[in-house]
């Protein structure tokens, strides 16, 4: 069934929140952004200052921004801070029973995680890695479906000052290799198996191709998801679950420098050699936790869904840290858009009354072509706003997201993030 939908375009047209969305939005007054806005520009550092003093610090700052070794900036400089503190521990007081996490799996098994659970989740598997010696500034490199086990993983790593190195699980033997060599990584986190349109992609076998030829890794923690046949290598390879049901659940929270790596995120190669990015932790955490806040609007009782993998900028970004640091409920989808019908994403919106989607124009466009009749099927009235993320968005696509999936009602915010 083709999409009817006019795409002529004006380029002066624009489509206009409603008068009760502005109403309720956290900046609803052009003045109060165009001040927020100008003072970003010509005072950052008491724009950021201001920002920065609703987290918890152990150790206050000295100076917001140097920026005397241009073009590389020093934020929060001489503070003392854990990020883990600030997704997970001030939020208990007022917000451990809400929703942190509902997770979504292909094979349609679902878990969901408190902000109470979530936090003994990361503090218990952050024992386990304390226990292989994982220890502040050590890398780790996670290779894992998106299951719960991954967003566990990176803030168990944060937790204890280690580098997390989250590889895609599309990746290959030599790409997942050339990336752990590259960070050094001390321990591999992995899974037996993911699922991918009704498939199972066997994850543990790549990396054991991978570790090969490695010299660094010296231990293998294996989450159990898809039940395939794998190896198991005796003194290297260890069970995810084995493991975490032996391990204490209470782990302080590690004190880091503010300019400390919080993790590195490789290029994807395309253009040559895969480069490590290495983003720190204070300055990263202020703003993605700002920019998150104000361009979707966050409310107590939203549930968010962003449909990127953690394996990209964007699920680091705006899955996991963004979410969190606001005591976001958000959901994570493991499988493919359109198995095992054309309808997953508009049925999974129905089921968890999702109130912002985030998503890719190629999903969008893959989307239309799949037919309205899908979207027909279920109800998205949960809906109150719509992001697209990852490139620019085509006209005829953003209609049809705004006309059909939005039902003309919903904002679209526009965004883009490397």
């Amino acid at each position: 069934m083709l999409n009817t939908i006019d795409t002529s375009l004006d380029e002066k047209r624009s489509f206009k929140p409603s008068k009760a969305f502005v109403k309720k939005a956290l900046l609803n007054k052009q003045k109060d952004y165009d001040r927020l806005y100008h003072q970003s520009m010509t005072d950052r550092e008491v724009f950021w200052g201001e920002i920065a003093e609703q987290f918890t610090w152990k150790k206050r700052w000295q100076r917001v921004c140097n920026w005397d070794d241009r073009p590389f900036a020093r934020w929060f400089e001489g503070a003392k801070l854990n990020i883990t503190e600030n997704c997970l521990d001030r939020h208990l007081a007022d917000h451990k029973e809400k929703l942190a996490l509902i997770w979504q799996g292909e094979d349609d098994v679902q878990k969901k995680f408190t902000y109470q659970q979530l936090h003994q989740q990361v503090c218990t598997f952050a024992n386990v890695l304390k226990d292989k010696g994982v220890k502040p500034g050590d890398r780790v490199a996670i290779y894992l479906p998106m299951v719960p086990e991954l967003v566990i993983s990176v803030l168990a790593c944060a937790r204890l000052g280690a580098v997390h190195v989250v590889v895609f699980a599309g990746f290959s033997a030599p790409a997942l290799m050339e990336r752990i060599n590259d960070a050094t990584a001390k321990i591999v986190i992995t899974a037996d198996g993911g699922f991918r349109n009704g498939k199972i992609i066997p994850l543990k076998n790549t990396m054991d191709t991978a570790l090969e030829k490695t010299a660094c890794v010296q231990h293998c923690i294996v989450v159990k998801r898809a039940h395939c046949d794998h190896a198991m290598i005796a003194g290297r390879d260890h069970d995810w679950q084995t493991l975490l049901s032996k391990a204490d659940e209470d782990c302080p929270a590690e004190p880091m420098d503010a300019c400390d790596p919080l993790f590195i995120l490789h290029t994807s190669g395309s253009t040559g050699k895969p480069k490590g990015i290495q983003h720190n932790i204070a300055g990263y955490m202020v703003g993605v936790a700002t920019s998150f806040k104000y361009l979707f609007d966050i409310k107590k009782e939203d549930v968010y869904w962003c449909t990127a993998d953690i394996g990209w900028i964007t699920g680091h970004s705006y899955l996991v840290y963004g979410p969190l640091l606001n005591a976001a409920t958000v959901l994570m989808y493991e499988g493919a858009p359109f198995y095992p019908q054309p309808d997953r994403f508009w049925k999974i919106i129905q089921d968890h009354q999702v109130s912002i989607l985030y998503t890719a124009p190629t999903a969008i466009r893959a989307a239309m072509q799949q037919g309205d009749q899908w979207l027909q099927k279920h109800d998205l009235s949960s809906l109150r706003l719509l992001g697209s993320v990852g490139e620019p968005i085509n006209p005829k696509a953003w209609m049809w997201y705004h006309s059909k999936v939005g039902a003309e009602k919903c904002p679209i915010v526009d965004t883009w993030w490397q």
